[in-house]
């Protein structure tokens, strides 16, 4: 398991990520970074969405409101400009910190 800190600042850039493929509802975006994680991060419903409503008031992302195939109203999150760019952004900043461990742990495991 990740650490909860390593967890927290790395959820905007993951569920911008998970949303630049399209629209998907809270629960989605949970299972979905569980899998793509091999199950070392397990987001809790408390956890993602005060950020999802943080990122939807910093203009972001977009929500509505639909109806599933079981009946049950879902809330949808999608991206919008502003969400696109801050990808880049992130992208850019976790390119660097990456690049930077690589040559940090490349050299003392070398």
């Amino acid at each position: 398991m990740l650490t909860k800190e390593l967890v927290a600042a790395s959820t905007e850039p993951l569920v911008l990520s998970i949303l630049s493929g399209g629209e998907n509802y809270g629960y989605a975006l949970i299972q979905e970074v569980k899998r793509l994680s091999g199950d070392k991060i397990e987001w809790i419903d408390g956890m993602l969405y005060p950020v999802l409503h943080r990122m939807e008031r910093e203009g972001r992302i977009v929500s509505r409101w639909a109806e599933a195939e079981n009946g049950r109203k879902r809330k949808y999150y999608a991206l919008k400009k502003d969400g696109k760019k801050a990808l880049q952004d992130q992208r850019k900043q976790w390119g660097a910190v990456s690049e930077i461990f690589k040559q940090l742990w490349k050299e003392q495991y070398v």
